[in-house]
């Protein structure tokens, strides 16, 4: 039976896999370009187009908790359907936040990999949403803010990559940048995987006995100067913030 367990929650994640992959295809030959011209400007057609993603990506979700596979455990939700321009930073535990948290955050623009829109399955989602390439680094930290500026939550994974099963946080300096050019509100999201599932070092085919839990838990909004206020001294500088995120992360992923 656990052996038949196993192998249906393999099929259920390798089906989801499979049709966010054709329809990522299918929706940037059909779909969004029927967006852009029912749209009056880019800025409205990657508004719907974000709207498209998120009802999608809240399917995928609803299917692999349907499937055994997944169960989102949402903490202080509020703080996430009405963020407003805020600087959204979490830890990265699974291959999976991102969709979670997308699903979950309304008009939600997001950092991605330039790798991603040259995919063939996923470049003309991430093109058709709007989302910030991540090439030169000083580009990017400039187009951060002038999407908060937009008044368009951002959502930044400060590691830059997922977190390896029992590595300590390791923070890049990108999000610490971005929170102090565009000085916007952040929003922290601390996500824990219970038990660890689609990590940085396994496998998509490796699920957990009974499915897993990802907590989601969206703590009180802070200022960059709130966070420093523990340092000294308290530039306000990346470095400085990078260090005060880190420990903040940290001390509340020790605490659950």
């Amino acid at each position: 039976m656990a052996t038949l367990n196993r192998c249906w929650r393999i099929a259920v994640v390798a089906a989801c896999f499979a049709a966010m992959g054709v329809a990522g295809v299918l929706c940037r030959f059909t779909l969004f370009p029927l967006v852009r011209l029912c749209s009056r400007s880019a800025a409205q057609s990657q508004r719907r187009s974000r709207v498209l993603i998120r009802w999608s990506f809240r399917a995928v979700i609803a299917v692999l908790d349907w499937g055994g596979v997944m169960r989102v455990d949402l903490r202080n939700g509020e703080r996430l359907r009405d963020a407003g321009a805020a600087l959204v930073l979490a830890n990265h535990p699974s291959y999976l936040d991102i969709v979670v948290l997308i699903a979950h955050i309304p008009d939600a623009v997001c950092v991605v990999k330039s790798a991603l829109w040259r995919n063939p399955f996923f470049g003309g989602v991430v093109r058709a949403g709007g989302y910030v390439r991540n090439d030169e680094p000083d580009k990017l930290v400039a187009d951060c803010a002038a999407s908060l500026a937009e008044g368009k939550p951002l959502i930044i994974f400060p590691e830059g990559t997922r977190t390896a099963p029992g590595a300590p946080l390791r923070f890049v300096r990108g999000a610490a940048h971005v929170a102090l050019k565009s000085a916007a509100v952040i929003q922290p999201v601390v996500l824990r995987c219970e038990p660890p599932a689609f990590t940085r070092t396994g496998h998509w085919y490796d699920q957990p006995p009974g499915g897993f839990r990802l907590v989601m838990e969206a703590m009180a909004p802070i200022a960059a100067a709130a966070l420093l206020e523990a340092e000294r001294p308290a530039p306000l500088k990346p470095r400085a913030l990078t260090r005060a995120l880190e420990r903040f992360f940290a001390t509340h992923l020790e605490g659950a």
